[in-house]
């Protein structure tokens, strides 16, 4: 018996099938997934009943052999509403943006009935916009919150179906709970060691939600003229996330916005009582690693007691220095890997025929309006960060405005998040006066 028997996951992408491998085979839970009707959907689900609910994980690197194997899944609801019987943990593996409209199509009686809930991929206030919607319905219930998702998952094959291909997996992920001594937070450390992930467990929720390595670096690097222009206007010349001007975004004037808006999410944190993060280390300890001689360690260790100036310098070095790969193998003529070649993704037509965005900025967008709405509720300024909410914005109105024909998708709406906002506010409130 684990706190593990009967686990429900919510959402019908890459990543809920590597979670439904992770946990039946650890666990031996009896899993479920449960996602929306779409057009998109409708190919997965087609896969579950031609293959017997059964998935596979496959993997890139054989290091990650780990994460990799196949289970049979107990049963999958096509829709929310559909979504019954006991299940004692809750996984959300949707997009931020969706938490509190899927919950509300499920039947409150299953989530009364569940005393977990664990956010794979939230935000910061995530934790809090859950705790609060569970009030009325589940309020002894318990919060997990994952810094992000442990791997990088995309469909075999491009389309929906039931296999899937890990392509990377993290080295350290955070976590935290409402509950300050949590069996399932042990058990799941237990389980990520068996993956070869690290899992440092931290304060609460909403401190592993700042331990995510884009909420730093989006916002900068894609609100911005160059970039939004690269996404909406694309004229068929790719330009890349990482790379230095003109090929990417990276000017010294992003590099200062990038500065300017983690002191002001350092300010945000601080009301919080939450350890600063030191972004530098961060960046290198946490995410992708430098050579030696590219930054000294002093440096990177200093990095919060450094000069404007200084901290600018050292942040521009450190994505030059990531241009390529400093830990691969060059080839014949000397070439490193081009690390820095992501390319920045263009409006598409989506499966409903609408024009849609990427999930880079659209996810970003939610992410910087509920960071504004919480900075607006604590009286907090924030003009870095309400600089790149309005650029954005103005994108979204001037693309819509310029083309009447087209039938664009509600990610082109300009959007309050008012009800999260709201309901995030008054749970910080809450904590407050308890």
């Amino acid at each position: 018996m684990t706190d593990f028997n009967n686990v429900l996951l919510l959402g019908t992408g890459p990543t809920a099938i590597q979670l439904a491998v992770n946990f039946k085979n650890y666990f031996n839970s009896k899993v479920a997934i449960g996602g929306r009707e779409s057009l998109r959907s409708k190919a997965f689900f087609k896969a579950v009943v031609q293959h017997h609910l059964v998935f596979k994980v496959n993997v890139q690197n054989q290091q990650h052999q780990s994460v990799a194997g196949q289970c049979k899944i107990d049963a999958f609801f096509k829709g929310y509403h559909l979504v019954s019987g006991n299940w004692d943990t809750i996984v959300l593996s949707i997009t931020t943006d969706s938490y509190i409209s899927v919950l509300a199509q499920i039947d409150p009686i299953v989530l009364k009935r569940a005393n977990c809930f664990i956010l794979i991929s939230p935000t910061f206030g995530s934790s809090h916009l859950i705790t609060h919607f569970l009030k009325k319905i589940s309020p002894q219930a318990e919060i997990i919150s994952f810094s992000t998702y442990y791997g990088d998952t995309r469909w075999l094959d491009g389309i929906p179906s039931n296999e899937v291909l890990t392509t990377g997996v993290k080295k350290k992920v955070y976590i935290g709970s409402t509950y300050s001594i949590s069996n399932r937070v042990a058990k799941l450390t237990k389980l990520f060691r068996h993956l070869g992930i690290q899992l440092k467990k931290l304060a609460s929720p909403l401190e592993a939600e700042t331990r995510n390595i884009s909420l730093y670096v989006h916002p900068p690097l894609f609100m911005n003229d160059f970039s939004l222009k690269a996404i909406f206007d694309g004229n068929n010349i790719t330009k890349y996330v990482y790379k230095l001007y003109p090929e990417g975004p990276i000017t010294y004037t992003t590099i200062r916005h990038l500065l300017n808006y983690w002191k002001e999410m350092m300010g945000i944190v601080k009301h919080f009582n939450i350890e600063p993060l030191n972004l530098l280390q961060f960046m290198v300890d946490d995410n992708y690693p430098l050579h030696p001689k590219s930054i000294a360690r002093q440096d990177i260790e200093n990095f919060n007691h450094l000069e404007p100036i200084h901290q600018e310098y050292l942040l521009y070095i450190r994505y030059a220095s990531l241009l390529i790969d400093p830990f691969s193998i060059p080839n014949e003529e000397g070439r490193y890997f081009d690390f820095s070649a992501v390319p920045l993704r263009e409006i598409f037509i989506n499966h409903d025929g609408e024009w849609d965005i990427p999930r880079m900025p659209k996810e970003d967008y939610y992410r910087v309006k509920i960071i504004q709405g919480i900075a607006n509720a604590l009286k907090l300024k924030t003009p870095t960060l309400d600089h790149f909410v309005q650029t954005y914005e103005e994108k979204l109105r001037q693309v819509v405005a310029s083309s009447e024909n087209r039938i664009y998708s509600e990610a082109f709406q300009v959007k309050s998040f008012s009800q999260e906002i709201e309901m995030i506010y008054k749970e910080i409130n809450y904590c407050k006066t308890r």
